[in-house]
Formats: C-alpha cells, structure tokens, sequence
C-alpha cells in the first residue's frame, strides 16, 4: 500500500512531517485527497474507490493517519474489513492519543495484516495489526523514520537500507518547501527491489506521492500543508492540496 517517513521533532515549528508514497495495483481507482466523505466532515484524505476508505488522512485539528499491509497481506481477503476504514477512524478524533485510544481497543483479526502511523503535533505513534488479538501501539521516539511493510527502520529491508539514511541526511522541509524530501520520493533509479518509487511491473507500482506537515498551531492559515502528485512523482509534480475546500453537504453532516 504505502512507504512511509516521518520526521517527529516535537521541539519543531512543524513537529510533525510525513511523507508517502503509495505502490497500488494501477488498475484499482481512486480519487485525490478531498473531503470526500460527508460522514467524516473534517476528514482530508485519498479515497480507493472500490472499498471507499482511504490510506493516508488529515483532519483539520492536524492528526493524520497512514495505512500500510505488512508482509503478505496485499489486497483484499474474504470476510476481512477494509484497512482503508482505519484512517477515517483516526481523523475522526481531535488528537493522536484519543485515536489510538479508539485503534488499540479493536479486534485486529477483523482485518488482514497492516502498520499505521497516527500522529499529530505533540505525538507519534506505530500501530501493528497482526491480523489476530488488539493492535499493538509503540510510541515513536523523536527522530525520522521509515516503515513499509515490517516494524520501522527494518534495514533488513532494502528500501529503508537504501532511502533511510537519505531522509536523515536531508535538509529536513519546512513547508510549503518540501523538495528536499519530494526529490528523494521521486528517486526510481536501481537496483530493483530498493526503489521507493516502484516502475510499472505486472500492473503494480507507484501511483501517487504525499507530503504532510503539522504545524504548533494546525488550525491556524497555513498551519498544515500537504502537497500531491496525482501519480508516480517522477511523471507528474506536486501540488498544494486545499485543506479548506469544503463538500457542499459537509456543513449539513457536521451539525
């Protein structure tokens, strides 16, 4: 679903910084983050189109919640819920711990295998759901960090062998700079298996790219940022997304 950084310097005028990109079946459709969904008002997120849900959300108190499978849990199973319910669950709450409050209560055997991220400008948080018992909840110390498909900063792993101590390297962004960080998305040179921004191979890759921030005071003008690329990063640029366009019918669920 998804290879995930984050930056979480609490000290930070953004503490909080995550960056996503997500590698799809490039035939499974989906819209770019809006307020698609009028049961989740203040929501922002991508939405998957088949299962309705999303893999990566904001929501306008600045918690985000990001979903990935973990190893050998690609795709849909029969009688499992959609990972995608997750981060509507999250950005449902006004901050981090309150979601994970939610998240850590739950039968993790409803759902196939997955990781997620949930933070917001005070905390940061891993969440591995092992598909049986209640999710498992490790706070994130300060620092940057790289999750895909196993526990963070698993250099076991090629990608986070590889693309980890880039990140660490890099300038860290202040938004609405973020091209210290989108370059690195965008890198798709070789060797195969260590790319973070996959090619096209057997109708799977890369298919867009994210860029987060939260800022000391998220409700503030300007205090969250998140930047899209409708596509795989290299092909396509980034872009501001709106975080205070409105659905027509937003006002109406939210009362």
């Amino acid at each position: 679903m998804c290879t995930v950084v984050i930056s979480h310097q609490p000290d930070e005028a953004w503490p909080l910084l995550l960056a996503a990109n997500r590698d799809e079946r490039l035939d499974r459709p989906w819209e770019p983050p809006s307020r698609h969904w009028s049961e989740h008002p203040t929501v922002v997120g991508g939405r998957d189109c088949v299962a309705g849900g999303s893999w990566l959300t904001m929501n306008d108190a600045g918690v985000i919640g990001a979903i990935m499978n973990r190893v050998g849990s690609l795709g849909p199973a029969p009688g499992k819920r959609s990972r995608g319910e997750l981060p509507l669950m999250v950005g449902d709450h006004l901050c981090a711990r309150d979601a994970i409050a939610q998240i850590a209560t739950l039968d993790a055997g409803e759902w196939r295998s997955f990781n997620m991220i949930v933070g917001d400008g005070t905390d940061a948080f891993f969440i591995r759901g092992p598909g049986y018992g209640t999710p498992q909840v490790i706070a994130l110390e300060a620092g940057t960090h790289m999750i895909a498909t196993t526990d963070p900063d698993d250099m076991s792993m090629p990608r986070i062998a590889r693309h980890l101590p880039r990140f660490r390297a890099a300038p860290r962004p202040i938004p609405p700079a973020w091209e210290s960080w989108t370059t690195l998305l965008a890198d798709r040179s070789l060797p195969a298996g260590s790319e973070l921004n996959i090619p096209p191979r057997s109708g799977f890759g890369t298919c867009s790219s994210s860029a987060l921030g939260v800022s000391r005071d998220p409700g503030a003008p300007g205090g969250r940022s998140w930047f899209f690329a409708a596509g795989a990063p290299d092909r396509v640029g980034y872009a501001p997304v709106d975080l205070n366009a409105r659905r027509p019918d937003a006002g109406m669920a939210a009362t």
